[in-house]
């Protein structure tokens, strides 16, 4: 029986950052996008799930690599081999980015507590609260435990 929980302890330990990042993928514009393309196409582009689960794959491996050889982060790499210019168009598409992906989130925050009658004028701030307080006060590994939680009780 310690046998089986050390193992499984060991597997959530291993499994904890892919379902931390797995949550962080799922937003409200991608669950639009999932189920406009299956309410169209149906099953016929299942197949493309294959190929960008292998692609997002070999994408993180390729980081997860690189950042543990050079111990460096994506704009040092970007500045080190393209020069000042490049890094600076590069990390201004990523706050643009960025920023669109937040307001896509507290969009689908808004709709989905609106269909449980809460309003968005209070639901929206309290929920930006929420992710403030979890950046500034928790830590990695205890909102790793409330996800792995998560994903237990559903």
């Amino acid at each position: 029986m310690k046998n089986m929980r050390t193992r499984l302890s060991l597997f959530f330990a291993v499994m904890g950052p892919g379902v931390v990042t797995a949550f962080a993928d799922n937003d409200a514009g991608g669950i639009a996008t999932y189920a406009a393309a299956g309410a169209t196409y149906g099953y016929d582009l299942l197949f493309t799930l294959l190929i960008s689960t292998l692609c997002l794959a070999i994408a993180q491996e390729i980081s997860a690599r690189t950042g543990a050889v050079t111990g460096r982060g994506l704009s040092d790499l970007i500045r080190e081999s393209f020069g000042v210019k490049w890094t600076f168009f590069a990390m201004i598409v990523l706050l643009i980015a960025n920023v669109g992906t937040t307001a896509s989130e507290f969009s689908g925050i808004a709709t989905s507590f609106e269909m449980f009658g809460v309003s968005k004028l209070i639901a929206v701030p309290f929920m930006a609260f929420v992710v403030w307080w979890s950046v500034l006060k928790g830590s990695y590994s205890r909102i790793e435990k409330v996800f792995l939680c998560c994903v237990r009780l559903f």
